[in-house]
């Protein structure tokens, strides 16, 4: 079955997310667990569900940013300390924008890489696609309710 099309919404979510990780040459896309996930330097650091943001931070936090408003645990549990869905209020200024992605991109040097699995040959020929480039993005974005610079 096709995957269903994503809402304008999420598409200018991942672009804002795209221009905010625009300078590093180290950023991978692809998808994740139904998101639209970006990796720096080979680890997930942001990803996009939806209107939500999915962040990777240190783990030893959790409980300082469990405590944030619009913020929640991918993994009630605890099984996934360190990674929060943050909803649209929580990054409707660039104040907060910005907050949530300078600490992903400083947790990324520190997170372990996922061990890559070496997938079987057939589905690795099938799954080999060319690589797109990346599409220059606008500098504003409709996700602030309103900037605060």
């Amino acid at each position: 079955m096709p995957a269903r099309p994503l809402s304008d919404e999420t598409l200018h979510l991942i672009d804002a997310v795209r221009t905010a990780l625009e300078a590093r040459s180290d950023v991978e896309e692809r998808t994740l667990f139904g998101s639209h996930a970006f990796f720096v330097d080979g680890k997930m650091c942001i990803a996009v569900k939806h209107e939500d943001l999915l962040v990777r931070l240190p783990p030893e936090r959790h409980p300082e940013f469990q405590e944030m408003q619009n913020t929640r645990e991918l993994s009630p549990g605890g099984g996934m300390k360190g990674y929060f869905w943050i909803e649209p209020n929580g990054y409707a200024t660039r104040a907060l924008w910005n907050f949530w992605v300078q600490e992903a991109l400083a947790y990324n040097p520190l997170a372990k890489a996922t061990p890559k699995r070496k997938p079987a040959a057939t589905k690795a020929a099938a799954k080999k696609t060319p690589t797109t480039k990346k599409k220059p993005a606008a500098k504003r974005h409709s996700i602030f309710e309103a900037d605060d610079d």
